[in-house]
């Protein structure tokens, strides 16, 4: 295993007290897609999307798809080099050294995944309070808050009692959404005065303006995002090294042809415009299924689809919730966190203190953040796309940067792990830029203090608080942040 000067530990724990060969290749397919919540993120995303760019959404479906396909190929890569369940964090490391590892690998996609929690319990509850025709109570902040935490802990149950479980569950929760849109689509595409699906709605060419075509393409990245979880679980795949990164490019691949079919459907059947059922309609864009559904389907089969959405959400939140303790405990056996969060579970063999700390972590921003405004907690739920394209980016370059001197040695491996990789990492670095350009805006999202945008207070500030509690951490685990070396490698289980 090549490491570079920048050097992270050379003795990776090989052992962290997971459940090896728990899952397969389409286990990891259905965790990897779940985790995206590809119902609900179609659903919520497709009308943003249409008020920016119109019919242009196709496109900038395409667009957005570039960078997350050029970025698989680094996890790809990476994965093979280096399996272990904290993924960017333990590549980023190696690559770039402890500071950078703990800061864009480490905590930049823990808040992000946090983040992602709080809105999938949230929309999980209030679908589900719609589905039951309870409106009033869907209606309700505090009933759709204390759903929302029933969520979490439910989902954290579940992760709690190991991978394979979870995927169990995802089988079912991710074909109920799968057959939702693929319903959804050909009905739509099969009704009366549906227009003919256009090759004018691909075309990159004609977006008014840089402005508009990135900031549809960040939209569009928070819709695939999630896929990479499917990563921390390489620990517990069958061939650790091939399987999570072939699992990664099918579950992309498949993310496209099912948003691309979706889009060009809806498209099809209500137009663009503004008014009536056109996804420009502000009443439709938040919403795009549900407000089409009975249009499409008729009131019966568009509950179907209300239930596939809230279903989408909770699939995700369980992959989160699985996902992201795994990444803590590899930082925990790398030394650069409390080794708390390396307790495993003796029986069910899975961080125990993580999966609980980071529920309870989730439930506590929802709570708060409702508290202090629901306008609040959208802009938090904007600024995870922000997250996305720094720690994305960075993983891009640092997979074109630890094989750079491996290049040489065939075109495969000149283009799979170096131009690939590095054009997908600037480009996913370009997004961040320019968007938190346009975030620093005021007017950018709900809510603004001091003239700046919130999204970009929240988005940026939280990376400044990662590297003030970064600071604060030095001091206590001197191994890894001085030397990048791990500072303990012995794990520990839960008693009970």
């Amino acid at each position: 295993m090549t490491t570079d000067a920048a050097g992270a530990p050379p003795d990776t724990p090989s052992d962290k007290g997971l459940s090896r060969d728990s899952v397969g290749l389409l286990a990891t397919v259905a965790l990897g897609l779940a985790s995206v919540a590809p119902a609900y993120s179609i659903a919520v995303t497709l009308g943003l999307v249409t008020l920016v760019v119109g019919d242009l959404a196709p496109a900038a479906l395409l667009l957005g798809f570039v960078p997350i396909l050029l970025t698989a190929f680094a996890f790809r890569a990476l994965n093979r080099e280096m399996p272990d369940c904290g993924t960017v964090f333990v590549w980023n490391t190696r690559v770039f050294g402890p500071a950078a590892g703990w800061l864009m690998g480490g905590w930049t996609p823990l808040v992000a995944i946090v983040l992602a929690m709080t809105a999938l319990a949230r929309v999980g509850a209030g679908a589900l309070l719609g589905f039951a025709g309870l409106d009033a109570a869907a209606g309700s902040s505090f009933a759709v808050t204390a759903v929302a935490v029933l969520l979490l802990a439910l989902t954290a149950l579940v992760a709690y009692r190991g991978v394979r479980l979870a995927a169990r569950v995802q089988y079912a929760m991710l074909g109920l959404q799968l057959v939702a849109l693929l319903a959804f689509g050909v009905a739509a595409l099969a009704r009366d005065g549906a227009a003919t699906p256009s090759l004018a709605f691909f075309d990159p060419l004609a977006f008014d303006g840089f402005g508009s075509c990135a900031e549809a393409v960040l939209l569009c990245l928070y819709i695939y995002w999630g896929w990479d979880a499917l990563i921390t679980f390489n620990e517990e795949t069958a061939d650790s090294g091939r399987t999570p990164g072939r699992a990664a490019l099918i579950a992309t691949v498949v993310l496209l042809v099912t948003y691309l079919f979706t889009a060009l459907a809806a498209i099809s059947f209500a137009g663009t415009g503004g008014s009536g059922l056109g996804l420009g309609n502000a009443a439709i864009a938040g919403d795009v299924l549900t407000g089409l559904g009975p249009a499409v389907l008729g009131d019966a089969l568009a509950k179907v689809v209300q239930l596939a959405i809230a279903v989408s959400a909770v699939g995700a939140l369980l992959t989160s919730a699985a996902a992201a303790p795994r990444t803590a405990l590899s930082m925990a056996a790398h030394g650069a966190l409390p080794q708390a969060f390396a307790r495993m579970h003796p029986r069910h063999r899975t961080p125990a203190f993580g999966t609980v700390f980071l529920g309870g972590a989730a439930a506590t921003v929802l709570v708060l953040l409702t508290v202090v405004s629901t306008e609040f907690l959208g802009d938090a739920i904007r600024c995870v796309g922000l997250l996305i394209a720094l720690y994305y980016g960075v993983t891009g370059i640092a997979c074109a940067w630890h094989f750079r001197g491996q290049l040489r040695g065939s075109a495969r491996d000149l283009l799979v792990r170096g131009v690939m990789p590095g054009i997908g990492g600037l480009m996913m670095l370009a997004a961040f830029a320019r968007s938190a350009y346009d975030m620093f805006d005021p007017a950018y999202g709900r809510t603004s203090l001091g003239g700046v945008g919130g999204v970009f207070l929240l988005g940026v500030g939280s990376v400044l608080v990662g590297a003030v509690v970064m600071t604060a951490l030095r001091g206590r685990h001197i191994g890894f942040f001085r030397h990048g070396r791990t500072a303990v490698t012995r794990l520990t289980v839960t008693e009970n």
